[in-house]
């Protein structure tokens, strides 16, 4: 598990986050379930993404979370262009909020390239019979489906499906 409170990307999402919070406190009443609810969960996101992915085991799944987190700040950074062409936010919040979203974006745009480096130095697939040390690494990557968790099961001794 990484310390996610060393990661310059969250960072700088959270300061991101805590912007666009104080940017929409000034947006129409009517939009407090609509646009400011979605611009706050978008940028809200990016930081909780990367601790997310922080906390997983593997490189990909980080990898995989980082990902996520692009796609929200992605959102946030539309909203924020649709909130000033709407006239919620003046030009000089726009502009603000615009140029810490490019940094964010940065930021992460380099993490999701260095974790990926990091990840494909790993062997992407299991090893096959004849590959070298393939005994040893047989429990990292368990042949066949693995068994469906209890959650996932529809009927089980503690929980009984109702009709």
């Amino acid at each position: 598990m990484r310390d996610f409170r060393k990661i310059d990307a969250w960072r700088l999402a959270g300061d991101f986050a805590v912007a666009i919070f104080q940017g929409t406190r000034t947006f129409p009443h009517e939009e407090l379930y609509g646009l400011t609810c979605q611009l706050r969960r978008a940028a809200s996101s990016v930081p909780a993404n990367i601790v997310e992915g922080s906390a997983r085991e593997s490189r990909n799944e980080y990898l995989h979370f980082l990902h996520i987190a692009r796609g929200s700040l992605a959102e946030a950074q539309y909203f924020v262009h649709l909130a000033s062409r709407l006239g919620y936010l003046d030009d000089a919040s726009s502009v603000l909020l615009t140029a810490q979203g490019r940094q964010v974006f940065a930021c992460l745009h380099g993490l999701i390239v260095a974790v990926g480096k990091e990840a494909r130095r790993l062997p992407a697939r299991p090893p096959r019979s004849g590959d070298l040390a393939a005994e040893e690494t047989q429990e990292a990557y368990p042949v066949g489906p693995a068994p469906a968790p209890e959650c996932f099961s529809l009927r089980s001794s503690r929980n009984p499906v109702v009709l």
